[in-house]
């Protein structure tokens, strides 16, 4: 929670914490059960202070009904605070296939045929079916643990992203690193794919 202070008093709007992919589905039912318990219990924790709104990312249908649906019931906060995604059951090529099955989905429930659907498809018409729709893509990701991958974190949304590294384990991640990883975007120039 400190950290999304932080992003408060940066003024960032946006905050997006991966906090289980859908490959940590692979490790045992009992490491997984003990994750789930402290994801619900943290997301219980960022709700309650009332600062940020809370809004679940990520493939729900993988999760317990009960983290599902405490997730799907969290109440929206308004008051300008961090919007924060807590990505769960989050994984970036999932989310491109579910946005996919949506927009086809819908395509054919307004009786479009596949060819016609083919024909409209256009990545604007992908973004409205991610699980991050009408959410600004992220400036700048932050990759902690000495890691330069992403890991199938964003993968639609961080075409156009700074990224930065960082070596600290995200356990450790320190105000002084957000610091520096904010004073190393602002001095670069971002050209946005040109």
């Amino acid at each position: 929670m400190e950290f999304l202070g932080w992003c408060d008093e940066a003024k960032v709007e946006v905050v997006t914490l991966w906090l289980l992919s859908t490959e940590n589905f692979k490790r045992t039912p009992e490491e997984l059960d003990g994750l789930l318990t402290i994801i619900g219990e943290t997301v219980d924790e960022l709700h309650a202070t009332g600062k940020w709104n809370i809004k679940a990312v990520g493939a729900l249908d993988l999760l317990p009904p009960w983290l599902s649906e405490k997730l799907a019931n969290l109440p929206p906060v308004h008051n300008g605070g961090v919007e924060v995604n807590v990505a769960i059951g989050y994984g970036g090529r999932r989310e491109i296939v579910d946005a996919v099955k949506g927009y086809l989905q819908d395509k054919s429930a307004h009786g479009s045929s596949i060819e016609s659907a083919a024909n409209d498809l256009t990545a604007d018409a992908i973004s409205k079916y991610l699980y991050t729709a009408g959410q600004p893509d992220p400036e700048l990701l932050i990759r902690t643990s000495g890691e330069q991958r992403l890991g199938g974190f964003l993968l639609w949304q961080s075409a156009l992203s700074e990224f930065y590294f960082c070596e600290a384990y995200w356990p450790d991640f320190r105000r002084v690193d957000f610091l520096r990883a904010l004073r190393a975007y602002s001095q670069r120039q971002r050209r946005l794919g040109a």
